[in-house]
């Protein structure tokens, strides 16, 4: 099971990439995620953000001990969380898609307040999710805010 768990919060050998894996697992497996989770159900769609989130949570705390290290960049699981965050509920357009793909790679990578309170103060898995759950959060606000995406 712990195989399995590390496996997931590295999204299987894109957390090693060799360079911006995050941005590389949001684009390989946040943009398609993003698409089927558009055609579930409301409360389906959430239900699997959580189950994500979750089990996240477990592999990131297990990569963190096995690593040595908080948030080791292989970990990868927490920006499918926060781009599917930041996409919950909207069109899947590739309007707002691209878009919730720009804010959310930009507010986890700039980091501005509280995605860098958490970022510096919440350890373990957790830790390496909440940061980029924000960010999410903070995607999802603005591209609510755009009637264009919004719809």
């Amino acid at each position: 099971m712990n195989r399995i768990l590390l496996n997931f919060a590295m999204l299987g050998g894109i957390g090693k990439a060799p360079f911006a894996a995050g941005t590389v697992a949001t684009l390989l497996v946040g943009v398609p995620a993003a698409l089927l989770l558009a055609n579930l159900p409301d409360a389906l769609s959430l239900a699997v953000i959580l189950l994500v989130c979750i089990l996240g949570t477990l592999g990131a705390e297990l990569a963190i001990r096995d690593l040595g290290r908080q948030d080791p960049g292989e970990v990868v699981v927490d920006e499918l969380a926060g781009y599917l965050l930041t996409m919950l509920w909207l069109p899947a357009t590739w309007l707002s898609l691209s878009a919730g793909f720009v804010l959310f790679r930009l507010f986890d990578i700039w980091k501005p307040w509280p995605v860098r309170w958490a970022d510096a103060n919440v350890k373990g898995g957790w830790g390496a999710m909440l940061d980029d759950l924000l960010a999410g959060l903070m995607a999802h606000v603005v591209l609510r805010l755009l009637p264009v995406v919004s719809g």
